[in-house]
This record gives C-alpha cells, structure tokens and sequence, in this order.
C-alpha cells in the first residue's frame, strides 16, 4: 500500500514539474515576443516620382498605381510629389481647381488611403484659400484609414528666375504659410516641408532640434536646371546636418510646353547616404526603403551635435523660443 502512494506521488508532482516548465517556457516566448516588438521600429518607405499635367484624373489615375504598387510592396508611408494631383499648363490654371481641405478631390486620396491601409504624405496639394484669391501650397498627411492627421502650408514662395530656365513667380496666385509643423505619429515624428524650403537649412534645424523630427519629408517638383545642380546635394546635406531620415518625392519629366521637373526622387539615411533611388531619374515610381528608426539615436550619440550647438553664441532661430535643455 506505501510503494503505491509513493508511485502516485511521484506521478503527480512530475506532472506538475512539467506544467511548470510549459507555462514558463511560454512566459519566456511571449516575454520575447513583447521585448522584440517593443524594440523593433522598423519599417518600409517610399518615395514616388511621376509626372503630373493638368488632367485630375489622369493624375489620379496614376498616384492609384503608385499607392498600390507600394501597399503591394508592404510600404508602411508613402510620399507623393509636390503637385501630385495638378500642374496646371498656363499661369493661374491651379487657381481654378483649387478646393478647401475637405473637397472632393482630396477625399479621394482619402479612399486611396483607407483601402490599401497606407500613410500618405500628400506633397503639395492647392488648397484654396477662405477668400478664394489665392491658394495654399499643403502638404497633406493621411493616416492608414484616411484621416488627415496633419497639414503643413508652404513657407518659402518660389519667385526665381531660373538661369537657363523659366521664370516663375509661385506667390502671384499662393499664400505663404506660417508655421513648421512636425507630426508625432505611430510610425515616427514626420517633418513636412516642401520643395523650395529646401534651401532654408534654418527650419530643418527647428523641424530636429525644436520639435524632435525623425524624418524629413520634402516632396518636390524642382526644375531641370536647379535640379541637376543642387537637388540631391541639398537632400544629403539636410539628413546630415538634422541627423534625420529624409523622404523626397519628386516630379519628373515634361508636365508641358513649359514646365520640366529634375526627378531623381530618393530616401536618405540619418548619415547622409542614398538608401534607395528610381532606377531611372525620369520614370514613373517607386524609390522604397526599410528605415530603422532604433538606428537614429546611434547616430545622434556618435555625433552629438545637438550637445555642441552654441546657443550662446549664435543664439535660436529668428523668432524661436527655444530654450537649450540642461541635459539631451
């Protein structure tokens, strides 16, 4: 009678050891899992080129192929051109097409978002301004179900006249805007500006240094000129000096008679390196790259330039209130 008990003694606490182990080995998994999402920020992006006209639906047409051909791809933001759904073929035509945020041609890039489940960054969409005299050069940013999480109004005006090129004078029908705008989002803390703010390195330093941008999203039409000779130089520089991913869409090609955008769109990484490029500068596309937003801070801590600005030297930006904090 002893020898049985002590037989189902041992059968039951083996049985118990086993449990034991079962369900630590699963904590252990789960544990890993959760460590493992936590830690992991990475994902996939996507800057377009195209070649927009004055025909909308063409123009939609087009960013439709491109949204998929991403979704497709398992891109997480996709960066549309400046211009992505107009460029109009003789002076003012934007104006008359232009629509206030929640008009119909915008809502149906917010159907475009919401059925491929796709961030976009919509580069310089003409937004009607309330009096209806001008418009606003916006970039628009969409979430995965459409919703506009944030907007940003062109600051820089381009009035240039290019050498060797045309001559044009983007504040005659477009109001300039007035604030630098990051979006703290899911996928990371976005930059948005536009084209011709390129060349203005001091809102890059507020975009990194004020508002903590991770990437930079600069969707564009530059001429053919200014395009061979600064475009990809001035990308480079600002991922370098902001320490930050930079996203450039880009318009590409003959839009008409008289208007020629560079191309070259491309992803730049927080060292200045070209990550990803269309294969051919003026084709319509897809430039996609995995970002790693983890390996951001590993740049910043190498090279800590936020620690060796001399704000008491050279002081803030013109207009900012920034205060340098006592520890980064």
């Amino acid at each position: 009678m002893l020898n049985w008990h002590v037989a189902l003694r041992a059968i039951f606490w083996r049985h118990m050891a086993a449990c034991a182990t079962s369900i630590l080995a699963v904590r252990r998994t789960y544990c890993c899992a959760g460590a493992s999402m936590a830690v992991s920020r990475a994902l996939k992006v996507a800057a377009a080129q195209m070649t927009s006209t004055n025909d909308l639906h063409t123009n939609f047409l087009t960013c439709s192929h491109l949204v998929q051909e991403a979704a497709t791809a398992g891109v997480k933001l996709l960066s549309l051109p400046e211009c992505f759904s107009f460029i109009g073929s003789r002076e003012g035509e934007a104006l008359s097409i232009a629509e206030p945020l929640d008009g119909p041609i915008l809502q149906r890039y917010q159907e475009l978002a919401r059925e491929a489940k796709i961030w976009l960054s919509l580069g310089g969409f003409q937004e009607q301004c309330p009096d209806g005299s001008r418009l606003y050069n916006t970039h628009v940013l969409l979430d995965d179900f459409g919703t506009i999480q944030s907007f940003y109004r062109k600051i820089h005006l381009f009035d240039v006249d290019v050498p060797g090129g045309p001559v044009l004078k983007e504040s005659k029908f477009t109001a300039p805007g007035s604030e630098v705008v990051v979006a703290n989002t899911p996928i990371g803390n976005l930059g948005l500006t536009v084209c011709y703010d390129l060349r203005f390195p001091e809102l890059y330093q507020q975009l990194r240094f004020e508002k903590n941008a991770e990437m930079l999203l600069v969707p564009s039409a530059f001429t053919k000129v200014t395009g061979a000779a600064h475009w990809e130089i001035l990308l480079r520089a600002r991922a370098v000096e902001t320490q930050c991913y930079v996203i450039a869409a880009a318009q590409a090609g003959k839009h008409n008679e008289k208007r020629e955008s560079y191309g070259d769109a491309m992803v730049i990484d927080p060292w200045g390196t070209v990550i990803a490029r269309c294969s051919d500068r003026l084709c319509t596309g897809l430039a996609v790259a995995e970002v790693d937003l983890d390996s951001i801070n590993p740049v910043r801590l190498r090279m800590p330039i936020s620690e060796h600005r001399r704000y008491d030297i050279y002081g803030c930006s013109r207009g900012s209130t920034y205060e340098k904090p006592s520890a980064l």
